[in-house]
């Protein structure tokens, strides 16, 4: 089952499985930005990450001296949300914890992520409630898949990301089980822009911490469409795409996968939230479409 929402620009599709974004189609330029969720690549187009974002030492953590054991990017995009609310431009998906997700996460929640359009902008925002009586910490990212070329007749190559600021940051490399190395190699170098390539990727996702800007274009110089993501809130940025596919991720993230030498201890994990019984915690991002 999917849900449709649109307005005079833009129709945008979500299915209620992990309440995943799949379409975003520009009614004016008949023109679809996300990718087509080839499986033959990756059968994903923008799954959420909920309540770890990417790879735990041994896929295991550690609170109050107990083992519990997740897999990648956390159980949230497998899960069929509710939906909670639709309007003819908007809809709120929800997923509330369930017993078996408890035996791999002590922590009751609601988890709601609202779509809404605004003239030729998608705004995503997520909602995470402690419904428990203890201190609750998670992390949270987004892993949506443009598709890359946009345009037929141009090639991936044709397309850059641009940094609304000069960057000087570099990237943290994943290690073969999926953690950060303590040790991170430079990439961008006063630049505010990366040309597209496959090889870009060889090595799983570009990890960026502390970038300082707040916007992501995907553009090309061979035609005038494109997109602008705006990420304020989210401290860490993930660029991906699978070896070959014809797309890339653009992956905000409010916590980041192990670092090789962590010591598994959940409250101590670098980036987790922490949200108190009985609180609200939200981040949203933006892109527009052109």
């Amino acid at each position: 089952m999917s849900i449709t929402i649109q307005n005079t620009h833009l129709t945008v599709s979500i299915h209620e499985k992990g309440a995943e974004l799949y379409s975003i189609r520009h009614r004016q330029h008949d023109l679809e930005y996300m990718w087509s969720g080839d499986p033959a690549f990756w059968g994903k187009t923008s799954p959420v990450l909920f309540p770890i974002v990417g790879t735990l030492k041994n896929n295991t953590y550690y609170y109050n001296d107990k083992a519990y054991t997740l897999s990648r990017h956390g159980f949230a995009r497998d899960h069929v949300f509710e939906v909670e609310e639709q309007t003819s431009d908007s809809a709120v998906f929800l997923l509330r914890s369930q017993e078996e997700m408890l035996t791999r996460y002590p922590f009751p929640f609601e988890l709601r992520i609202r779509y809404v359009l605004m003239e030729d902008a998608l705004q995503v925002a997520y909602t995470v409630t402690n419904t428990g009586p203890a201190m609750m910490y998670f992390s949270l990212g987004a892993h949506p898949a443009f598709r890359v070329p946009m345009m037929a007749g141009t090639q991936y190559e044709d397309h850059y990301l641009a940094f609304t600021l000069t960057e000087d940051a570099p990237h943290w490399p994943i290690s073969t089980q999926g953690l950060l190395e303590t040790t991170p190699q430079p990439f961008l170098q006063k630049t505010n822009r990366i040309t597209l390539q496959h090889k870009l990727f060889e090595n799983d996702a570009i990890v960026l911490k502390d970038l300082r800007s707040d916007v992501i274009s995907l553009r090309s110089d061979k035609h005038a469409h494109g997109l602008d993501f705006t990420y304020t809130e989210f401290p860490y940025m993930g660029l991906w795409a699978a070896p070959g596919a014809d797309f890339v991720c653009i992956e905000p993230w409010c916590g980041i996968a192990d670092s090789v030498d962590h010591n598994q201890q959940l409250t101590v994990k670098e980036g987790i939230e922490q949200l108190e019984a009985g609180g609200q915690w939200s981040r949203r991002w933006t892109a527009r479409f052109y």
